[in-house]
């Protein structure tokens, strides 16, 4: 991939396979099925793991309307197909429900689900900001391991997934807490929080894409240092190595001064910043893209 784009160029695209019939998949919808990463036996060379997500806007015809119906409903086939911004709440509720009291408990005993459950209602309240877990100890009462280990099976059954800093030398970068988003961005009340979550959703789909389909070691993450410049996501490839950042808000407001740093430091390294609303599309003196989000998503997966 050049890194002037993010756009998934023809060459990438999986190679015709000759087996024919002789080929099996094997789709799930259950992260039962996943605790062989977590067991002894690796079954290396046996499969190929390949990560789905919610519908995309590339998926549904790379169309400008598509942003407003997946914001409001999520990208999960069954609340966005009904069009109804009233099921989709009783669909999210239902999952998060489902979620707690099968997945998470199929995979380890929990004392506590009543907690566990207040958990995962406060979660979406902190999307965009480092995750403290002692911020969540506190108000929890329970201890820091106990908090560690409930949102770690969060991830684990796909209710949630983490982002690292990005800190490479000299930028004096925070290199501790992770910050959070949901698979299901509609559980997200905050509109420029949900945004954000919908962006990581599909950058992250982009990415794991690359890994699953085209073996690149890439990793999506965030900027921030300790003068408080942010970035909202920095692709990075060979563990080091920004091939992409992107910082996003819901209007047409002008690049922040975390993204203009970061650029400077990087200037051959594609930047953008996107907008949900906005309509102006540009390439500013300082090399980035200002754009409506539909620009970039129509390019992904």
């Amino acid at each position: 991939m050049p890194a002037q784009t993010l756009r998934l160029h023809p060459s990438q695209r999986q190679p015709p396979t000759r087996r024919g019939n002789q080929r099996r998949i094997l789709v799930a919808g259950s992260a039962r099925l996943d605790l062989h990463h977590f067991g002894g036996n690796s079954l290396q060379g046996r499969y190929f793991y390949l990560r789905l997500h919610p519908f995309s806007v590339a998926e549904l015809g790379g169309h400008a309307d598509a942003l407003p119906e997946l914001l409001a409903l999520g990208g999960f086939p069954e609340p966005f197909a009904s069009g109804s911004q009233q099921f989709a709440r009783r669909w999210a509720q239902s999952h998060r429900e489902r979620l707690i009291r099968e997945e998470v408990t199929s995979q380890q005993s929990v004392s506590d689900l009543g907690k566990l459950e207040l958990l995962a209602l406060s979660l979406p309240l902190r999307v965009g900001s480092p995750l403290s877990l002692n911020a969540l100890r506190e108000d929890l009462q329970v201890s820091q391991p106990t908090v560690a280990r409930w949102v770690d099976l969060l991830e684990r059954v796909y209710g949630i997934f983490r982002l690292p800093p990005f800190g490479a030398p000299k930028l004096r970068a925070v290199k501790k807490e992770r910050k959070h988003y949901h698979c299901d961005w509609s559980v997200v009340a905050e509109p420029g929080a949900r945004f954000e979550n919908l962006m990581a959703s599909y950058l992250s789909k982009w990415v794991e894409y690359q890994i699953d389909t085209q073996g690149r070691t890439l990793e999506l993450r965030y900027f921030r240092d300790i003068d408080g410049r942010e970035v909202d996501f920095v692709i990075v490839e060979n563990g080091r190595d920004p091939i992409a950042m992107v910082e996003c808000n819901l209007g047409d407001d002008s690049p922040g001064k975390g993204l203009k740093y970061l650029r400077a430091r990087f200037p051959h390294v594609t930047a953008w910043h996107v907008s949900a609303h906005g309509s102006r599309d540009y390439l500013n003196a300082a090399g980035i893209r200002v754009a409506p989000a539909v620009r970039l998503l129509q390019d992904l997966v």
